[in-house]
Protein backbone atom coordinates (compact mmCIF):
# COMPACT_ATOMS: atom_id res chain seq x y z
CA UNK A 1 0.00 0.00 0.00
CA UNK A 2 2.18 3.07 -1.14
CA UNK A 3 0.12 6.33 1.16
CA UNK A 4 1.52 9.57 -0.10
CA UNK A 5 2.83 11.75 2.99
CA UNK A 6 1.98 15.55 1.92
CA UNK A 7 0.61 18.98 4.01
CA UNK A 8 -2.38 20.69 2.46
CA UNK A 9 -1.91 22.53 -0.98
CA UNK A 10 -4.84 24.82 -1.73
CA UNK A 11 -4.42 25.06 -5.54
CA UNK A 12 -3.20 21.47 -6.44
CA UNK A 13 -4.69 19.16 -3.92
CA UNK A 14 -7.96 19.28 -5.39
CA UNK A 15 -10.75 16.55 -7.17
CA UNK A 16 -13.02 16.59 -8.98
CA UNK A 17 -15.36 13.86 -7.81
CA UNK A 18 -17.43 14.14 -4.21
CA UNK A 19 -15.82 11.15 -2.20
CA UNK A 20 -19.05 9.70 -1.16
CA UNK A 21 -19.01 9.15 -5.05
CA UNK A 22 -15.57 7.77 -6.04
CA UNK A 23 -16.87 4.16 -6.11
CA UNK A 24 -20.17 5.15 -8.56
CA UNK A 25 -18.98 2.62 -11.64
CA UNK A 26 -21.32 0.63 -13.45
CA UNK A 27 -19.94 -2.46 -12.44
CA UNK A 28 -20.09 -1.94 -8.71
CA UNK A 29 -23.30 -3.02 -8.26
CA UNK A 30 -24.01 -3.58 -4.71
CA UNK A 31 -23.64 -7.31 -4.40
CA UNK A 32 -20.22 -6.39 -4.85
CA UNK A 33 -20.10 -4.32 -1.28
CA UNK A 34 -22.17 -7.64 0.19
CA UNK A 35 -19.99 -10.20 -1.19
CA UNK A 36 -16.74 -7.61 -0.78
CA UNK A 37 -17.96 -7.17 3.43
CA UNK A 38 -18.12 -11.36 3.80
CA UNK A 39 -14.98 -11.26 2.29
CA UNK A 40 -12.93 -9.10 5.24
CA UNK A 41 -14.92 -10.42 7.77
CA UNK A 42 -13.68 -13.84 6.24
CA UNK A 43 -10.14 -12.25 6.20
CA UNK A 44 -10.44 -10.62 10.38
CA UNK A 45 -11.46 -14.27 11.01
CA UNK A 46 -8.70 -15.70 9.46
CA UNK A 47 -6.68 -13.40 11.64
CA UNK A 48 -8.44 -15.36 14.68
CA UNK A 49 -6.09 -17.95 14.45
CA UNK A 50 -3.22 -16.97 16.56
CA UNK A 51 -5.25 -16.57 19.70
CA UNK A 52 -7.40 -19.45 18.67
CA UNK A 53 -4.13 -21.29 19.02
CA UNK A 54 -3.30 -19.20 22.32
CA UNK A 55 -6.23 -20.40 23.80
CA UNK A 56 -5.63 -23.91 22.80
CA UNK A 57 -2.25 -24.07 24.14
CA UNK A 58 -3.46 -22.80 27.57
CA UNK A 59 -6.09 -25.56 27.61
CA UNK A 60 -4.27 -28.62 26.44
CA UNK A 61 -0.42 -27.58 27.68
CA UNK A 62 -0.99 -25.44 30.60
CA UNK A 63 -4.31 -27.30 31.94
CA UNK A 64 -6.44 -24.02 32.13
CA UNK A 65 -10.57 -24.21 32.18
CA UNK A 66 -11.38 -23.29 28.45
CA UNK A 67 -13.56 -20.19 28.55
CA UNK A 68 -16.95 -20.10 28.52
CA UNK A 69 -17.69 -16.40 28.59
CA UNK A 70 -15.55 -13.16 27.30
CA UNK A 71 -14.23 -12.34 30.67
CA UNK A 72 -13.03 -16.22 30.96
CA UNK A 73 -10.90 -15.39 27.71
CA UNK A 74 -9.71 -12.19 29.23
CA UNK A 75 -8.62 -13.51 32.41
CA UNK A 76 -6.96 -16.44 30.69
CA UNK A 77 -4.28 -14.46 28.77
CA UNK A 78 -1.51 -11.59 30.19
CA UNK A 79 -3.38 -8.27 29.08
CA UNK A 80 -0.40 -7.37 26.89
CA UNK A 81 -0.15 -10.58 25.66
CA UNK A 82 -4.39 -10.68 24.71
CA UNK A 83 -4.40 -6.92 23.45
CA UNK A 84 -1.70 -7.99 20.93
CA UNK A 85 -3.43 -11.06 19.77
CA UNK A 86 -6.66 -9.24 19.45
CA UNK A 87 -5.29 -6.61 17.41
CA UNK A 88 -3.82 -8.55 15.15
CA UNK A 89 -6.73 -9.51 13.03
CA UNK A 90 -7.38 -5.87 11.92
CA UNK A 91 -4.46 -6.40 10.07
CA UNK A 92 -5.88 -8.82 8.16
CA UNK A 93 -8.95 -7.63 7.87
CA UNK A 94 -7.03 -4.32 6.49
CA UNK A 95 -5.30 -6.51 3.83
CA UNK A 96 -8.40 -7.92 2.93
CA UNK A 97 -9.83 -4.83 2.44
CA UNK A 98 -6.98 -3.71 0.10
CA UNK A 99 -7.32 -6.88 -1.70
CA UNK A 100 -11.05 -6.24 -2.18
CA UNK A 101 -11.13 -2.49 -3.38
CA UNK A 102 -7.90 -3.17 -5.57
CA UNK A 103 -8.76 -6.81 -7.31
CA UNK A 104 -12.65 -6.68 -6.60
CA UNK A 105 -13.76 -2.92 -7.47
CA UNK A 106 -10.87 -1.96 -9.88
CA UNK A 107 -10.45 1.06 -7.40
CA UNK A 108 -7.51 2.69 -6.42
CA UNK A 109 -7.45 2.36 -2.63
CA UNK A 110 -6.94 6.07 -1.82
CA UNK A 111 -10.31 6.29 -3.74
CA UNK A 112 -11.76 4.99 -0.05
CA UNK A 113 -9.38 7.41 2.28
CA UNK A 114 -9.86 10.77 0.25
CA UNK A 115 -11.47 12.36 -2.61
CA UNK A 116 -7.91 14.62 -2.66
CA UNK A 117 -5.16 13.75 -4.43
CA UNK A 118 -2.91 12.68 -1.56
CA UNK A 119 -4.14 11.67 1.62
CA UNK A 120 -3.67 14.99 3.91
CA UNK A 121 -1.97 13.98 6.97
CA UNK A 122 -2.33 17.05 8.44
CA UNK A 123 -6.10 16.54 8.69
CA UNK A 124 -5.04 13.42 10.32
CA UNK A 125 -2.90 14.90 13.12
CA UNK A 126 -5.08 18.13 13.76
CA UNK A 127 -8.10 16.00 14.45
CA UNK A 128 -6.06 13.32 16.61
CA UNK A 129 -4.05 16.08 18.72
CA UNK A 130 -7.55 17.95 19.60
CA UNK A 131 -8.72 14.94 20.83
CA UNK A 132 -6.08 13.59 22.51
CA UNK A 133 -5.88 17.00 24.35
CA UNK A 134 -9.28 16.82 25.25
CA UNK A 135 -9.13 13.19 26.45
CA UNK A 136 -6.41 13.62 28.51
CA UNK A 137 -6.98 16.53 30.01
CA UNK A 138 -10.52 15.21 31.00
CA UNK A 139 -9.03 11.97 33.16
CA UNK A 140 -6.29 14.14 34.86
CA UNK A 141 -8.60 16.53 35.92
CA UNK A 142 -11.03 13.52 37.25
CA UNK A 143 -7.78 12.11 38.95
CA UNK A 144 -6.20 15.12 40.23
CA UNK A 145 -9.60 16.76 41.61
CA UNK A 146 -9.55 13.77 44.10
CA UNK A 147 -11.89 11.29 42.39
CA UNK A 148 -11.33 8.04 44.60
CA UNK A 149 -12.47 6.37 42.10
CA UNK A 150 -9.64 6.51 39.64
CA UNK A 151 -6.09 4.93 41.09
CA UNK A 152 -2.48 5.15 39.83
CA UNK A 153 -1.75 1.55 38.96
CA UNK A 154 1.41 2.52 36.45
CA UNK A 155 3.70 -0.39 35.81
CA UNK A 156 7.00 0.69 33.88
CA UNK A 157 7.63 -2.26 32.12
CA UNK A 158 4.64 -3.93 31.29
CA UNK A 159 3.02 -0.08 30.53
CA UNK A 160 6.32 0.33 28.11
CA UNK A 161 5.32 -3.37 26.34
CA UNK A 162 1.91 -2.09 26.49
CA UNK A 163 2.77 1.17 24.63
CA UNK A 164 4.72 -0.65 21.91
CA UNK A 165 2.01 -3.20 20.81
CA UNK A 166 -0.58 -0.15 21.66
CA UNK A 167 1.26 2.66 19.47
CA UNK A 168 2.04 -0.14 15.97
CA UNK A 169 -1.58 -1.80 16.10
CA UNK A 170 -4.22 0.35 17.51
CA UNK A 171 -3.99 2.96 14.37
CA UNK A 172 -4.06 -0.34 12.47
CA UNK A 173 -7.35 -1.41 14.08
CA UNK A 174 -9.09 1.84 14.05
CA UNK A 175 -8.13 2.53 10.71
CA UNK A 176 -9.49 -0.10 9.49
CA UNK A 177 -12.84 0.48 10.92
CA UNK A 178 -13.06 3.89 9.73
CA UNK A 179 -12.38 2.78 5.86
CA UNK A 180 -14.25 -0.27 5.93
CA UNK A 181 -17.24 2.05 7.86
CA UNK A 182 -16.86 5.18 6.76
CA UNK A 183 -15.11 4.93 3.44
CA UNK A 184 -15.98 1.39 1.67
CA UNK A 185 -19.41 0.96 3.08
CA UNK A 186 -20.22 4.39 2.82
CA UNK A 187 -19.78 4.76 -0.71
CA UNK A 188 -21.03 1.29 -1.52
CA UNK A 189 -24.59 2.52 1.01
CA UNK A 190 -24.29 5.14 -1.80
CA UNK A 191 -24.39 3.19 -4.83
CA UNK A 192 -27.34 1.52 -3.89
CA UNK A 193 -29.05 4.45 -2.63
CA UNK A 194 -28.34 7.53 -4.54
CA UNK A 195 -28.07 9.82 -1.84
CA UNK A 196 -26.01 10.38 1.52
CA UNK A 197 -28.88 10.66 4.39
CA UNK A 198 -29.27 6.92 3.60
CA UNK A 199 -25.66 5.58 3.74
CA UNK A 200 -24.73 7.97 6.83
CA UNK A 201 -27.92 6.37 8.62
CA UNK A 202 -26.91 2.93 7.81
CA UNK A 203 -23.05 2.79 8.43
CA UNK A 204 -23.49 4.76 12.07
CA UNK A 205 -26.27 1.73 12.94
CA UNK A 206 -23.80 -1.10 11.57
CA UNK A 207 -20.85 0.64 13.33
CA UNK A 208 -23.09 1.02 16.11
CA UNK A 209 -23.64 -2.57 16.24
CA UNK A 210 -20.75 -4.22 16.08
CA UNK A 211 -20.45 -2.86 19.39
CA UNK A 212 -22.70 -5.09 21.06
CA UNK A 213 -20.89 -8.11 21.88
CA UNK A 214 -18.65 -5.37 24.26
CA UNK A 215 -18.56 -5.97 27.90
CA UNK A 216 -19.66 -1.92 28.46
CA UNK A 217 -22.93 -3.01 26.70
CA UNK A 218 -23.40 -6.11 29.29
CA UNK A 219 -22.31 -3.83 31.98
CA UNK A 220 -24.45 -0.66 31.77
CA UNK A 221 -27.27 -2.23 28.73
CA UNK A 222 -28.82 -1.46 25.65
CA UNK A 223 -28.72 2.53 26.27
CA UNK A 224 -24.82 2.69 25.80
CA UNK A 225 -25.64 2.06 21.83
CA UNK A 226 -26.81 5.84 22.09
CA UNK A 227 -22.96 6.66 22.45
CA UNK A 228 -21.80 4.03 19.71
CA UNK A 229 -24.28 4.88 17.15
CA UNK A 230 -23.90 8.40 18.27
CA UNK A 231 -20.09 8.35 17.60
CA UNK A 232 -20.49 6.49 14.50
CA UNK A 233 -23.15 9.50 13.25
CA UNK A 234 -20.40 12.23 14.07
CA UNK A 235 -17.70 10.37 12.34
CA UNK A 236 -19.91 9.67 9.24
CA UNK A 237 -20.60 13.84 9.76
CA UNK A 238 -16.73 14.91 9.83
CA UNK A 239 -16.07 12.27 6.27
CA UNK A 240 -19.19 13.83 4.14
CA UNK A 241 -18.76 17.50 5.06
CA UNK A 242 -14.40 17.29 4.85
CA UNK A 243 -14.92 14.82 1.66
CA UNK A 244 -12.78 12.68 3.43
CA UNK A 245 -12.02 10.36 6.20
CA UNK A 246 -8.93 12.11 7.17
CA UNK A 247 -10.31 13.66 10.40
CA UNK A 248 -12.44 10.51 11.61
CA UNK A 249 -8.92 8.39 11.19
CA UNK A 250 -6.99 11.15 13.37
CA UNK A 251 -10.10 11.37 15.93
CA UNK A 252 -10.61 7.52 15.91
CA UNK A 253 -6.85 7.25 16.58
CA UNK A 254 -6.52 9.33 19.50
CA UNK A 255 -9.81 8.12 21.24
CA UNK A 256 -8.62 4.45 21.43
CA UNK A 257 -5.18 5.37 21.91
CA UNK A 258 -5.85 7.39 24.99
CA UNK A 259 -8.46 4.66 26.39
CA UNK A 260 -5.30 2.00 25.99
CA UNK A 261 -2.88 4.20 27.83
CA UNK A 262 -4.27 5.88 30.24
CA UNK A 263 -7.19 4.60 31.60
CA UNK A 264 -9.27 1.31 31.98
CA UNK A 265 -11.65 -0.52 34.43
CA UNK A 266 -12.37 -4.23 34.63
CA UNK A 267 -15.19 -4.12 31.95
CA UNK A 268 -13.78 -2.40 29.25
CA UNK A 269 -13.01 -3.79 26.23
CA UNK A 270 -9.18 -2.66 26.35
CA UNK A 271 -8.45 -4.31 29.52
CA UNK A 272 -4.92 -2.77 29.64
CA UNK A 273 -2.07 -2.08 32.03
CA UNK A 274 -2.77 1.51 31.66
CA UNK A 275 -1.57 4.68 33.95
CA UNK A 276 -4.62 4.66 35.45
CA UNK A 277 -7.72 2.46 36.30
CA UNK A 278 -11.42 3.24 36.63
CA UNK A 279 -12.91 1.70 39.79
CA UNK A 280 -16.21 3.26 39.30
CA UNK A 281 -19.44 0.98 39.28
CA UNK A 282 -20.41 0.52 35.94
CA UNK A 283 -23.96 2.59 35.61
CA UNK A 284 -25.93 4.91 33.03
CA UNK A 285 -25.96 8.41 34.23
CA UNK A 286 -25.84 11.50 32.13
CA UNK A 287 -22.72 10.86 31.35
CA UNK A 288 -23.72 9.13 28.04
CA UNK A 289 -24.61 12.82 26.74
CA UNK A 290 -21.30 14.14 27.18
CA UNK A 291 -19.50 13.34 24.50
CA UNK A 292 -22.54 14.83 22.34
CA UNK A 293 -21.56 17.95 23.57
CA UNK A 294 -17.57 17.75 22.76
CA UNK A 295 -18.97 15.86 19.04
CA UNK A 296 -21.07 19.31 18.68
CA UNK A 297 -18.31 21.59 19.95
CA UNK A 298 -15.47 19.42 17.31
CA UNK A 299 -18.01 19.99 14.39
CA UNK A 300 -17.94 23.88 15.17
CA UNK A 301 -14.25 24.02 15.34
CA UNK A 302 -13.66 22.06 12.02
CA UNK A 303 -16.59 23.96 10.18
CA UNK A 304 -14.31 27.13 11.36
CA UNK A 305 -11.16 25.81 10.30
CA UNK A 306 -12.07 24.15 7.30
CA UNK A 307 -14.65 26.71 5.97
CA UNK A 308 -17.49 24.24 5.53
CA UNK A 309 -20.52 24.60 3.83
CA UNK A 310 -23.67 23.43 2.22
CA UNK A 311 -24.37 21.34 5.21
CA UNK A 312 -28.27 20.16 3.80
CA UNK A 313 -26.31 18.98 0.74
CA UNK A 314 -23.42 17.07 1.71
CA UNK A 315 -25.43 15.17 4.44
CA UNK A 316 -28.69 14.72 3.43
CA UNK A 317 -28.67 15.40 -0.69
CA UNK A 318 -29.78 13.78 -3.32
CA UNK A 319 -27.18 13.98 -5.31
CA UNK A 320 -25.94 11.88 -8.17
CA UNK A 321 -22.39 11.92 -8.75
CA UNK A 322 -21.08 15.65 -9.48
CA UNK A 323 -17.96 18.04 -9.76
CA UNK A 324 -17.50 18.75 -6.60
CA UNK A 325 -14.33 20.38 -5.21
CA UNK A 326 -12.92 18.66 -1.92
CA UNK A 327 -13.08 20.76 1.23
CA UNK A 328 -9.59 22.75 1.09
Amino acid sequence: MNFSVKNTNLDKNKNNTMFIAQGDKKENEFWKYLLGSLLVFIASIVGQVPILVAMLYEVFVNKKALPSTEKDLYSMFDSNLFLFLMLVSFLFALFGLYFVVKKFHNQSFKDIITSRKKIDWKRFFVAFSVWAIISISLILISYFSGDAEIELQFNLVPFLILSVIAVLLIPIQTSTEELIFRGYLMQGFYNLSRNKWFPLVMTSVIFGGMHWFNPEVAEMGPIIMVYYIGTGLFLGILTLMDEGTELALGFHAANNLVSALLITSDYSVLRTNAIFKDLSKPEVGYEIFMPIIFYIALLFLFTKLYKWTNWKDKLIGNTSAQSQEPTN
